[in-house]
């Protein structure tokens, strides 16, 4: 499968064979970016700020999923889990849905604006997860060090961060921390980036966590 990242929380991910699905995308107005022009068979919404919920974004008839539940599209397995903004405490939050996504075999989990460290019991329901995109960059979502605890209690292969500033961004309505924050935190330098992240099964990712930065790619309708 492949997984390429469009800025903010936007991912296409792929593979030959099955639907093609399109995270969070975004209105740029609001985050900075270019304008998204992308196709897919389905999208999911973790939550409804322009920032993650910009339907119109995706051309053509696509999938949505905006919510909670299991669901098999195109030979993907998804499961949608709430997180914040479900219960009376959180009420005023905006409600955030975090969704697994089973490739063959490969899972992926988005974790939308997550903005708190879930319980191990939480944690479990999961199930392995092969790559997790974690939302570092504060703005609603995770701070550096909250990142850092999802991720040692998930126990991912891979780690592909999202949700931070970037040159590209600019300024944007809700203020972002860099991503050199979340890899201080990680106890990482300075990591190369790469286009996209290709994976050929699971036996193949490494078995301990690594993160991976994805290039912000300038979307071209595909």
């Amino acid at each position: 499968m492949e997984i390429t990242w469009y800025g903010h929380s936007c991912f296409r991910l792929t593979e030959r064979g099955l639907a093609t699905v399109v995270t969070d995308p975004y209105d740029h107005k609001q985050v900075g970016y270019e304008p998204l022009k992308l196709k897919s068979d389905i999208v999911t919404i973790s939550h409804n700020t322009p920032g993650h919920n910009f339907l119109s974004a995706v051309k053509g008839e696509s999938y949505l999923i905006d919510g909670p539940g299991e669901f098999e599209i195109g030979g993907v397995f998804i499961t949608g889990i709430h997180s914040n903004g479900h219960t009376k405490k959180s009420a005023e939050e905006p409600r955030n849905t975090l969704f697994l996504f089973d490739f063959n075999g490969t899972t992926v989990l988005h974790l939308g604006d997550l903005n708190r460290v879930p319980t191990q019991a939480e944690v479990e329901d999961f199930g392995p997860v092969h790559v997790a995109l974690v939302p570092v960059g504060s703005g609603g979502g995770l701070n550096a060090i909250k990142a850092t605890e999802v991720i040692s209690l998930l126990e991912p292969n891979i780690v592909i961060p999202m949700h931070y500033a970037t040159p590209a961004s600019g300024v944007t309505a809700v203020p972002l921390e860099p991503l050199s924050k979340f890899l201080k935190e990680m106890g990482l330098g300075h990591v190369d980036t790469v286009p996209s992240l290709k994976i050929q099964n699971k036996n193949s990712l490494p078995e301990e966590t690594k993160v991976v930065v994805l290039d912000y790619q300038r979307n071209n309708g595909g």
